[in-house]
């Protein structure tokens, strides 16, 4: 390879300012360069510089020169770079596509120590080094970094190998470290590899080994496992210095080392497998060199310098012209590039296997390349960039290349013709012929898309010369041969591919129809023969004439035009076909009838109307009516009978015409008369089967409808007598005799004697039906009449007329049976033998010649097997002793058990032979065991092995195989069968084989090599998780290449690369698809921009309508101005969005401006109805105009000229000039003229915020509302109260009334409080602010407090927040306003309706809720409500709280648990106002904790039945007779919802049907001494009602404590057994329960507690 300088790209400075990195893109198109102050120049690939961009530091407050560049590389798709720094981080800037297109950063990777080197190998995976000695990943998908392997050394040096698979890093301390995501198979070793003798800066990946150097001046190449291969040492070479760094070219065959003035260029040498030094370039005043970039395809190296100089090389192995067109460039041993010297066009050629490229040639009129490899052939087509590799083992050259098909490439080679389809690296086939000629050869590839057939790749060629053979290339097998008697001298297949012409030596012309397999001659002299393009249609020359084939279906069928000369070729195209005839020194063209061509066109989508129509405008010829048949065969089965009708009348065939127009007249009257389709009628249908003659269906039709004599006259009009007389028998007709007689006549006549025969048999005269037999030649009928009939037997003439006539007709068993008959058992024989009438022959030999027997049963066998009835024969060969031809039988009858037991009675010589053949059968019906000991019985271990195999049983395959074969053999046994199955294409059996050998790993390359991509992922997954995620990215880009777009996205998705998917569908212009994938699998924004970029490569109206079905256009203007993109900003603007036209001119005015283009900028100011630059010179103008005239005394003039000034940015002017103005207005002018400068002056200011100088103009003219209307403005409300206390005191109420408002609208509430206190605490309300707005209203008395109480708790509870509003009454009291009566009614519901308040814990909830209500009660006793029915219900609701209260105070003492269990059953009387389904489920499960078996069965049962109730929306269905004579209620509302989970009803569910099993339990509630229920308050039997106990609730009978509040009582008991467990317990909260009874109660009793 050799260098050569191009140019200078940056030129070196004066002095040190070095290149720090530099990196080529991956698409060749772009190459940066970072410089020592940190920017990053970029350049397109011919040197020209287009961009740049500044990095930036980890941290601003270091500066922006706390850092160094160390490391930059462009991401696989080239739309971001990677930059590593110094100051311990790595960014990812997004550079875009396009030149100018925005960088941001979209990554950053902060690290804890200098990074030092960076590659960027693969989608999303960044490899740099750092200081401290780590190799570690950056994840752009993840934003993540990970370590990748740590060393104690400085990483000086990291690069990859060829394919970006593996990285090399080198040390400080010498050592190089290998490392492989994928080791692509080559088993190469990973970690430490070498310990280079000095740091090694200078590092290489190539092809064959690892090129070293460094301070010492020595540059080694090491072998793949670490070996020193070469020593190249200069440290004695006084002008040579270190080697600062390396690079090898993107082929691996090329190696470039930089050290001082000079680089070093080693080639590898594949003859000698070493590395050869070519001459060294030497550039003086280059300086060391400290960066080396090598474009992508090879074709240019950068040199960066430690002057900061940039110089550009062009490398090549060799350059030559091709035939003046063509440069050939050779990059390297593997890598070519074409250019086409006229167009520009590239391509490069490059092995995929690393192979030498040999010699490049360009052929077939300068559109196809060819070149050789040591192993492989390269082919391509420069038109459409389809290039392909095949294996191709060399054969000296002498190939020869084809190249007439636009698809395939056609090699000859050795007898052998290959056929390379461009684009596809695998042979579409080869075959052997040694015919060479493309004429004798036909290829179609796809040509012409056909129904239900998605690929059709057919392929005719000479097997001899005289045999053409047909190939499907896809399935690779034959479809078509034909024998011809005369040699072919050209062929060529239709373009779908099912019809073959083909001519002889004879010039005789032949057609083929390849799927009914027969051959037509259609010229018996041919001299040119071409198909028409895109169709079926044959164009062929016959001496003058010339023959066209409008429809090939009927070749018979020809149209011929009489010429004066030779064709010479066929043109379609605009809607016509001609034929181009030579005539003389004139070319003359023929057209053909394009219409014709066409009607293929209208059958193929069954517009028969359409046919129709244009077959009515030709006049017949053979073409037309060939046409005509088929649309009538067509209609007919399409039941189109009009146009059916049609054609028969254009064909000429009047019977069928007449007969359909009849059809269609019955049709068109029963749809007159019925309506509907008129084919269906019974007339119809039947017709049309007398049509396609089935007459059977017309009959079963025509007797469907009862018409038996319509079905008799068909059946007479057809001569069909038998069936006709069959339908009258049938049907009981009573012209039947009169049918008979005249059948038996037209019999007579037409000399049908053997109907005429049966005819009389039938009718009982036997001798006359025999006569008849016998002259129709029919002994066998006469012979079984006689048999069946003892009187005829007697005639022994007529008995030896009829079996003279059988033996003459060879009626031999007919004949045995009259010899038996008539007692000649000899002749019997003889003829039953002859016969083969066995059975009969044997019986008869039993009886008449014993002897005879075993002969006759060995013929029998023979015969039967002669008649491949097997089965049959094996008794008879048995009976006969004949083992062997037995054996061979029941093998042929496939009676496998017969054969099995007759081959177990044989000597195992003979039987041996026979047992695999058994074994095979039940090896097909999958009775391996069976079959097995069939092959072990014949020898045939292996055959068992093999079925085992075969059927997938692999373990008793293996085992068998283990037992009889070494490991190794079963390993090369099974590989081998494999790859066998694998050629059969059963690649599952395949890869069972593998995996039970162990070997998973030639499976997946099985599946990867036949494209079986799920199978293969499947695999991976299971053997190696760890690159499955590679391998989906791996499929995915080669499913993109092949076009298959939706299963590379597939791949893409599941390797997590969405952008990936993005870009592929952008890159086919599927911005749809683009657009969904970044929808659904992007970020937030990431579809937005895929709709942009979309909109911008629609343009017009087509953006438009796109942004706007995405809602997106308003934003798009937006990006697309922001982003620079002008044109498209105005062209979305003018279409759609012209409110948005003068904001995009102020941003491109701004644009401009800051370009320095000051007119333009100037117009689209004005265009952006923002002059201000104009408007700013004419300020300047005004302000100099004014004080002209000031100075010449005109102050009315100067007065005016300072008035003109407006604000235009330049606040501070305009105020002097205003000023100004006003000043020399008071000063000089009359007061009218200066109350209008003043009142005019004033509100400008104003304007500008200049209100204090406003109100003191309006005050030396004493316009006091304007001056404090000034201050209001301002807000200095002070002045303004001021001015108006002064001034004019009406106006104070005017200043107060304004602050009010300003206060309210400016939400200031702490300060409006002073002012207005209602309108305070509204505006709290307004704003949320519960708290303060409470917290106010307690400073304000106490109805305003209780209105702004109620607001709030009326919030918390829609908000569902209760508790909270609770707790506001107990803080601030309830009082008895009706207002609120539903609010604590809301909050009571609320309390008892929700869930976990049945425990100790809700002690404090209850309490307060009690609290509460206690206080509203003793509110409402003072008040005019006392004793209302509100009152009464507040009642029933404060002793409810108490008892819940009290319940959860009971629950927190052990020994309370039956005083909280008889709590929960006294709240049941109160379900009026509980959830009645919660309370039954609260007193059932506290009945059953303490025991109560009873009480807790009927509670929870009747819970069950109200959950029922409660689904089912009524409590209509409820048994109340558990519940009879109790206070507990029936009338209860219905819960709107369950108030217990599903998890507890269950539980309950199945407890009470466990209980209910149990014949122990009464259901019955438990009585007292009253006998009534023991909770219930009132006596049924006395209806005296008792007072309930303040403690548990249950009415008190005796032992009465009475407190000094009427109505409040307790049970003595009860009421000591609560005081005995607060004094052991010492319970606060029942402590608290005591204390609520002292203050409900009016005190407690004499002998009760003290709450000391």
């Amino acid at each position: 390879m050799q260098l050569k300088h191009l140019r200078t790209l940056l030129s070196p400075q004066d002095g040190a300012a070095k290149v720090t990195c530099m990196a080529w893109s991956q698409n060749n198109a772009k190459f940066a360069v970072c410089t020592v102050d940190r920017v990053v120049l970029l350049y397109d690939e011919h040197g020209e510089r287009r961009d740049k961009f500044s990095t930036k530091p980890a941290d601003m407050k270091y500066g922006r020169k706390s850092y160094m560049v160390k490391g930059m590389a462009f991401s696989p798709d080239s739309t971001k770079i990677a930059i590593g720094q110094t100051d311990n981080i790595i960014y990812v800037y997004k550079i875009g596509e396009d030149w100018g297109d925005k960088k941001v950063i979209c990554n950053k990777f902060i690290q804890t120590s200098a990074v030092t080197c960076l590659q960027w190998p693969a989608e999303y995976i960044i490899v740099f080094g750092l200081a401290e000695g780590k190799v570690r990943l950056a994840n752009t998908k993840t934003n993540k970094s990970s370590t990748i392997y740590g060393t104690e050394s400085y990483v000086v040096s990291l690069t990859t190998n060829c394919s970006g698979k593996g990285i090399l890093s080198g040390h400080a301390d010498g050592t190089i470290v290998r490392y492989f995501f994928d080791d692509e198979g080559s088993g190469e070793s990973q970690g430490k590899l070498v310990n280079h003798p000095c740091p090694p800066y200078a590092l290489a990946w190539a092809t064959n080994s690892i090129v070293a150097a460094g301070c010492d001046r020595k540059i080694v190449a090491y072998g793949k496992e670490g070996h020193v291969l070469q020593t190249f040492d200069y440290s004695r070479d006084p002008q040579e210095r270190e080697f600062t760094t390396a690079v090898a070219s993107p082929g691996g065959q090329s190696v470039v080392l930089g050290s001082y003035d000079r680089l070093r260029v080693f080639n590898w040498s594949p003859q000698r497998s070493i590395w050869e030094e070519a001459k060294p370039k030497e550039i003086a005043n280059l300086y060391t060199i400290t960066a080396l970039a090598w474009k992508r395809d090879g074709s240019r190296l950068c040199v960066g310098t430690l002057c900061g100089g940039v110089e550009q090389f062009d490398c090549c192995l060799r350059r030559s012209i091709y035939k003046n067109k063509f440069e050939l460039t050779y990059v390297g041993p593997s890598q070519v590039i074409v250019k086409n010297l006229s167009s520009g066009t590239r391509v490069v050629l490059k092995s995929h296997y690393g192979y030498e490229v040999e010699e490049v040639k360009i052929l077939g009129k300068e559109r196809y390349l060819v070149a050789h490899t040591s192993d492989t052939l390269l082919l391509g087509d420069l038109n459409t960039n389809r290039l392909s590799e095949i294996a191709w083992q060399g054969s000296g050259g002498n190939e020869k290349y084809f190249f007439e098909n636009e698809n395939v490439c056609m090699i000859f080679n050795a007898g052998e013709l290959t056929l390379v389809e461009y684009g596809n690296n695998d042979t579409l086939g080869s075959v052997r012929t040694e015919f060479m000629n493309p004429h004798l050869i036909s290829v179609r590839i796809n040509e012409r898309c056909q129904r239900g057939t998605e690929d059709n790749k057919k392929l005719a060629y000479l097997i001899d010369i005289k045999t053409i053979a047909i190939v499907d290339l896809i399935g690779g097998y034959n479809i078509g041969t034909v024998s011809h008697e005369s040699r072919v001298d050209w062929l060529e297949l239709n373009e779908t591919g099912h019809k073959l012409l083909f001519r002889d030596r004879k010039l005789r012309l032949h057609l083929y129809d390849i799927e009914s397999c027969s051959k037509t001659m259609i010229l018996n002299f041919c001299s040119y023969v071409q198909w028409v393009p895109g169709s079926d249609v044959l164009v062929a020359q016959n001496r003058h004439s010339l023959c066209v084939w409008y429809n090939i279906e009927a070749p018979e069928r020809v149209t011929m035009f009489t010429i004066r000369g030779d064709v010479i070729g066929l043109e379609r195209g605009g809607g016509k076909t001609e034929v181009m005839v030579m005539e003389g020194v004139t070319t003359v063209a023929y057209t053909l009838d394009e219409g014709l061509i066409e009607f293929g066109t209208a059958i193929d989508d069954g517009n028969y109307i359409r046919a129709t129509a244009f077959l009515e405008t030709l006049e017949m010829t053979p073409e037309t009516e060939a046409m005509w048949k088929t649309l009538s065969k067509l209609a007919l089965e399409a039941r189109q009978l009009h146009i059916a009708e049609r054609c028969f009348s254009a064909l000429g065939q009047v019977a069928k015409a007449r007969f359909l127009h009849e059809t269609n007249e019955i049709a068109d009257q029963v749809s007159r008369e019925y309506g509907g389709e008129g084919t269906d009628f019974y007339q119809v249908r039947a017709r049309l089967a007398m049509l396609e003659k089935n007459y059977k269906l017309a009959e079963m039709i025509f007797l469907e409808q009862n018409a038996v004599e319509e079905a008799m006259g068909m059946y007479q009009e057809l001569h069909r007598w038998d069936e006709c007389i069959a339908v009258a028998e049938a049907k009981g007709h009573p012209a039947l005799e009169k049918l008979r007689r005249s059948y038996y006549q037209w019999l007579m006549d037409t000399q049908q004697e053997e109907r005429a025969g049966e005819l009389q048999e039938s009718q009982g005269d036997g001798l006359a039906a025999i006569s008849l037999y016998l002259k129709a030649g029919l002994p066998a009928k006469a012979a079984r009449l006689v048999l069946t009939r003892e009187e005829l037997l007697a005639n022994t003439e007529l008995v030896e007329h009829i079996t003279a006539a059988l033996i003459k007709g060879e009626l031999y068993e007919r004949a045995g049976d009259l010899f038996e008959k008539i007692h000649n058992p000899q002749k019997a024989l003889e003829c039953y033998r002859k016969g083969n009438a066995f059975m009969k022959a044997v019986e008869l030999a039993r009886l008449a010649f014993p002897v005879e027997v075993v002969k006759l049963e060995e013929a029998w066998g023979d015969h039967l097997v002669q008649q491949k009835q097997l089965d049959a024969a094996i008794n008879h060969y048995i009976e006969a002793r004949c083992s062997i031809k037995a054996i061979e039988a029941a093998l042929g009858a496939r009676q496998w058990k017969k054969a099995i037991y007759i081959l177990d009675l044989q000597d195992r010589n003979t039987a041996s032979k026979y047992y695999p053949l058994v074994a095979q059968h039940y090896a097909s019906l999958q009775e391996y065991e069976i079959a097995e000991e069939l092959y072990t019985k014949g020898d045939r271990t292996k055959d068992a092995i093999d079925m085992y195999t075969q059927a997938g049983r692999w373990e008793q395959a293996h085992k068998l195989a283990m037992k009889c074969m070494r490991p190794e053999d079963v390993s090369v046994l099974y590989i081998t069968q494999a790859q066998e199955m694998e050629k059969q294409g059963k690649y599952r059996e395949a890869e069972r084989l593998y995996v039970t050998v162990e070997e998973p790993d030639l499976a997946i390359t099985m599946y990867k090599k036949h494209k079986l991509y799920d199978d293969m992922i499947r695999l991976v997954g299971k053997h190696h998780p760890d690159l499955l995620s590679d391998t989906h990215l791996h499929l995915g880009k080669e499913l993109e290449a092949e076009g298959r777009l939706q299963e590379a996205e597939y791949h893409y998705l599941e390797a997590q690369e969405w952008k990936a998917t993005v870009n592929m569908y952008r890159a086919s212009g599927l911005w749809e698809e683009a657009y969904r994938v970044a929808r659904t699998q992007g970020g937030a924004n990431a579809h937005k921009h895929v709709a942009y970029l979309w909109a911008k490569s629609l343009g017009g109206e087509a953006a438009v309508r796109l942004l706007n079905k995405l809602g997106l256009l308003e934003a798009a203007v937006d990006h697309a101005a922001d982003n620079c993109s002008f044109e498209f900003a105005f062209e979305l603007s003018r279409l759609a969005l012209k409110h948005k036209t003068p904001e995009v001119h102020l941003k491109y005015a701004m644009f401009l401006e800051d370009e320095g283009k000051f007119e333009e900028a100037e117009a689209e100011f004005i265009r952006a109805g923002k002059p201000k630059e104009a408007v700013l010179m004419g300020v300047e103008g005004l302000v100099e105009q004014a004080r002209h005239w000031e100075q010449a005394g005109e102050y009315s003039r100067a007065v005016d000229c300072y008035l003109k000034v407006r604000d235009s940015g330049n606040s501070g002017l305009a105020e002097k000039c205003w000023m100004k103005a006003a000043e020399l207005s008071i000063k000089f002018l009359p007061p009218q003229r200066n109350m209008e400068v003043v009142l005019a002056v004033g509100p400008q200011l104003i304007g500008i915020g200049k209100h204090s100088a406003a109100a003191e103009l309006y005050l030396n003219l004493d316009l006091v509302k304007e001056a404090i209307d000034a201050f209001i403005e301002g807000e200095e409300w002070n002045k303004a109260k001021r001015v108006a206390k002064e001034l004019d005191p009406r106006y104070e109420d005017y200043v107060d009334q304004h602050y009010k408002e300003f206060l309210k609208n400016q939400g200031k509430v702490d300060s409006l409080v002073g002012v207005d206190v209602i309108a305070a605490l509204d505006l709290y309300v307004e704003q949320g602010q519960w708290d303060k707005c409470i917290e106010t209203a307690t400073k304000q008395n106490y109805k305003i407090l209780h209105k702004y109480v109620a607001l709030y708790a009326t919030h918390l509870i829609r908000e569902g927040n209760s508790a909270q509003a609770l707790a506001l009454y107990v803080q601030h009291g309830a009082p008895a306003n009706p207002q609120n009566f539903n609010i604590y009614k809301r909050i009571f519901t609320d309390m008892v309706s929700s869930p976990g308040t049945n425990c100790a814990e809700a002690y404090h909830s209850w309490a307060d809720l009690r609290d509460v209500l206690f206080n509203l009660c003793e509110n409402l006793v003072k008040s005019s409500e006392a004793n209302s029915p509100a009152h009464e219900e507040f009642k029933t609701m404060l002793l409810i709280a108490h008892y819940y209260a009290t319940r959860s105070a009971a629950q927190s003492v052990k020994q309370l648990e039956t005083v909280a269990a008889r709590l929960s059953v006294s709240l049941l009387r109160h379900t009026q106002l509980l959830p009645v389904d919660k309370a039954f489920y609260e007193a059932g499960i506290a009945a059953k904790a303490v025991g109560w078996e009873n009480m807790a069965f009927i509670f929870l049962n009747r819970f069950l039945d109200l959950t029922d109730a409660i689904e089912e929306g009524t409590l209509d269905g409820l048994d109340h007779s558990d519940f009879q004579d109790t206070d507990i209620p029936f009338e209860v509302p219905l819960p709107a919802k369950q108030h217990v989970p599903e998890a507890e009803r269950e539980e309950v569910r199945d407890w009470v049907l466990t209980v209910s099993m149990d014949q122990r339990l009464e259901q019955v509630l438990p009585r007292d001494e009253r006998g009534a229920y023991e909770a219930s308050l009132v006596a049924a039997s006395t209806g005296v009602q008792a007072l309930p106990c303040l403690i548990t609730g249950y009415p008190i009978l005796r032992n009465k404590i009475e407190f000094k509040r009427p109505g409040k009582a307790a049970n003595k008991d009860n009421w000591n057994k609560f005081l005995m467990a607060i004094k052991t317990s010492h319970s606060p909260v029942c402590q608290d329960v005591l204390k609520f009874i002292s203050q409900w109660c009016g005190g407690l009793p004499s002998t009760s507690f003290s709450f000391q």
